[in-house]
């Protein structure tokens, strides 16, 4: 009986699919565009989506993108359509306004004209193919997604990042477990380097909340910026840190209880017991290094 009920209900789903087809499959068992004469493959690559859905036999999805058709049908050899994204000498500012028409009210893009693809000229078809052409060969070893790594894209402007996210110690985006829209907005953002969140640091907790805190003893070396300490694309150190522990615990603590050089701020090679801690890991002892809830003095010297 369990088995006939859920044979009926699958029946059921297949009869309604059939009955109410979505707009998209709707496009593509109607009248076929007249672009798709010649351009078949282009129509066929935007078919089953938002921009294919609405197009009719007149092609009026297409030449909302690629402007008028109507020379280049009569005389397709002589005449080509006519729109920004066509013509060689189109601005940046004019190709975007072709895809703006329609994306205009996506909230992503409320900040579009104050970010900094905006401002260098970058245009929606940089970095967007609505039709889908094949990219470049993808350069992860470790790729454990199906979608495309969007790191790709990005890194064909950005190549000091895209080397940094090569190296041993990073976060997993060339595997493609992350993106870096999830950091960041390409869409626009008013903050620095258009992170989501307001700070760097909000926007590291977003995901790291366990360094969030609050502490009795905190770091102020954390709470004033996280990039203070990390290079948050890839390094060649553990845990994405600037430089090797000690070096980078004493860019700050030079000349704290353990020196770190050969010669204390008051004392010589031979007259100082703590310089047996000269190139050993300061986090051996302070290793609660994010803040400590520690009392009394070993939370104060960010231990446990």
């Amino acid at each position: 009986m369990q088995l006939k009920s859920i044979l009926a209900a699958a029946g059921m789903l297949v009869a309604f699919a059939v009955l109410v087809p979505t707009p998209a499959l709707a496009q593509a068992t109607g009248a076929k565009p007249v672009c798709a004469n010649c351009h078949e493959q282009a129509n066929n690559s935007i078919m089953l989506t938002a921009h294919g859905a609405k197009n009719d036999a007149q092609g009026s999805m297409c030449q909302s993108c690629h402007g008028d058709a109507a020379a280049h049908m009569k005389d397709p050899q002589k005449a080509m359509p006519q729109g920004p994204l066509t013509a060689k000498d189109a601005s940046a500012t004019d190709k975007t306004g072709v895809c703006m028409t329609c994306h205009a009210g996506n909230r992503h893009l409320v900040f579009w004209e104050s970010g900094r693809h905006a401002k260098n000229e970058v245009a929606c078809s940089n970095c967007h193919n609505i039709h889908g052409k094949a990219g470049r060969v993808t350069v992860a070893p470790f790729t454990t997604s199906f979608r495309d790594n969007e790191a790709e894209i990005c890194g064909t402007c950005h190549q000091q990042i895209r080397a940094a996210i090569m190296k041993p110690s990073h976060h997993p985006i060339i595997e493609n477990k992350i993106k870096c829209s999830d950091c960041h907005n390409p869409h626009g953002a008013l903050s620095k380097a258009m992170v989501k969140q307001e700070t760097v640091n909000q926007q590291c907790l977003s995901c790291h909340a366990e360094k969030r805190g609050p502490y009795v003893f905190s770091h102020p070396a954390v709470e004033d910026n996280c990039l203070s300490c990390h290079n948050p694309h890839g390094s060649s150190h553990t845990f994405l840190l600037n430089e090797k522990v000690p070096n980078l615990c004493q860019d700050c603590h030079d000349w704290s209880r353990h020196p770190g050089t050969v010669y204390s701020g008051n004392e010589g090679w031979g007259g100082s017991a703590s310089t047996r801690f000269i190139a050993r890991s300061c986090l051996n002892c302070h290793n609660a290094i994010h803040g400590s809830n520690a009392p009394a003095n070993r939370g104060k010297f960010l231990t446990r």
